[in-house]
C-alpha cells in the first residue's frame, strides 16, 4: 500500500522539543506510537502512559533503542480503571513536580462489545473520554506550572471523523456499562460516536474554563482522518459491517498511519497552535496535509458542553 505521502515533509517542518515534557497515552501502536517516535526524535522528554503488557514493554524498548539519547519513561496506566489512572497521575506528579508542557490524551478503543469497566462505566466511554477527563483534572496543576515556565502548555485530545452524529446523551457517561444497546454493530458504533464527540466537546468546554481563569494552558483537539491503524483490527470488526468498514479504510480512501498521526503531532509540537484549534487533514477530513479548521457547531454547542462537564464530573468525583 506504499509509504506515507505527506509525513516526511511534515516532519521536516517540526520545531525542536528540547526541554519540553510530554505526557501521552496510548503509544504501543498506531498514531500514538508514531507520535512518540517523532517527539523523541525532536528531543522531547516522554512520559508514556500505557497499560502494563508485553506489547507496551516491547514498544518502550524499541523506542529507547531508536532514540538512545532521549529521556523516555513508561508509567503503567489502565484507562479502564479510575484507580489506575489516579495512581499513574500521582506518579507523574511525584516525578515531574516542576511541571509538564503537554498532556496528549490519545489512547482509544473502537466498536467493542457492550460491557462495563470495574467502575461500571461503558468500556469505550471510560477508555476514550472519562479517564482522560480525570487525568486532565489531576495533571492540570503540572500543566499550569509548565505554562508559567514556558509561556504556554497544552492539553491535546484526539477525536475522529466519527464524532459526527447525535448530540451527547447523559446515559453514555453513567454507570450503565453493558446496558447501552448491546453488542450489535449499530450499537457499538453509536457508543464510539459518543466518545469521539466527547473528545471534541471536552476540548471546547475546557477552553471556556481555562480562558475564564486567565490560564496560559491551551486546549487543542486533533483527528487523524481515515488512516490504516490497528483500531480496525480490533474486536467487532470481523462482522459483515466491520469488514466493510475495514475494506473502505484499506482502499484508496485511507491514508498511511504516519500521515494519520500528523494532526496529533501538529497539535502537540507546532508553535503556531492556539487554544481551540481543531487540527486535521483536508477540507473533507479524510486525508491530506493538516491544518487548523473551524470546528462544527455541535462541538461547541452549549447543551453538549453542559452534559459532558456535568456527567464527567459526576463520574470521576470519587477519584479527584
Amino acid at each position: 500500500m506504499g509509504g506515507p505521502k505527506w509525513f516526511p515533509k511534515f516532519k521536516e517542518s517540526l520545531p525542536s522539543m528540547e526541554g519540553k515534557t510530554v505526557v501521552i497515552t496510548g503509544t504501543t501502536s498506531g498514531t500514538g506510537k508514531i507520535a512518540a517516535d517523532t517527539l523523541a526524535s525532536l528531543g522531547a522528554r516522554l512520559v508514556l502512559l500505557n497499560r502494563k503488557s508485553e506489547r507496551s514493554k516491547a514498544s518502550l524498548e524499541e523506542l529507547k533503542k531508536n532514540h538512545p539519547d532521549a529521556e523516555i519513561e513508561q508509567i503503567d496506566c489502565d484507562l479502564q480503571s479510575f484507580a489506575s489512572v489516579k495512581s499513574a497521575a500521582q506518579e507523574v506528579i511525584s516525578k515531574y513536580g516542576e511541571g509538564i508542557n503537554v498532556l496528549a490524551n490519545n489512547a482509544g478503543i473502537m466498536a467493542v462489545p457492550d460491557k462495563a469497566t470495574e467502575d461500571g462505566h461503558c468500556v469505550q466511554m471510560q477508555t476514550n473520554h472519562l479517564s482522560h477527563f480525570l487525568l486532565t483534572k489531576l495533571l492540570m496543576p503540572l500543566l499550569e506550572k509548565g505554562a508559567e515556565a514556558h509561556g504556554e502548555a497544552r492539553v491535546v485530545n484526539h477525536s475522529s471523523i466519527a464524532r459526527k452524529g447525535k448530540p451527547l446523551k447523559a446515559k453514555y457517561f453513567g454507570t450503565n456499562g453493558g446496558k447501552l444497546g448491546g453488542s450489535e454493530q449499530a450499537a457499538r458504533w453509536a457508543r464510539y460516536q459518543q466518545t469521539k464527540l466527547a473528545n471534541a466537546v471536552h476540548t471546547f468546554a475546557l477552553k471556556d474554563r481555562l480562558d475564564a481563569a486567565g490560564s496560559k494552558v491551551k486546549a487543542v483537539v486533533a483527528h487523524p482522518g481515515i488512516a490504516r491503524t490497528e483500531l480496525f483490527a480490533g474486536p467487532g470488526n470481523g462482522s459483515v459491517l466491520g469488514k466493510a468498514i475495514k475494506g473502505v479504510v484499506n482502499n484508496a480512501v485511507a491514508q498511511h498511519m504516519a500521515d494519520g498521526a500528523m494532526g496529533l503531532i501538529h497539535a502537540i509540537a507546532d508553535e503556531s497552535v492556539e487554544s481551540g484549534h481543531f487540527i486535521g487533514p483536508g477540507p473533507r477530513g479524510r486525508k491530506g496535509p493538516v491544518a487548523p479548521f473551524e470546528a462544527e457547531d455541535y462541538c461547541k454547542d452549549g447543551a453538549n458542553k453542559q452534559v459532558l462537564w456535568d456527567e464527567s464530573e459526576k463520574a470521576v468525583a470519587d477519584h479527584v
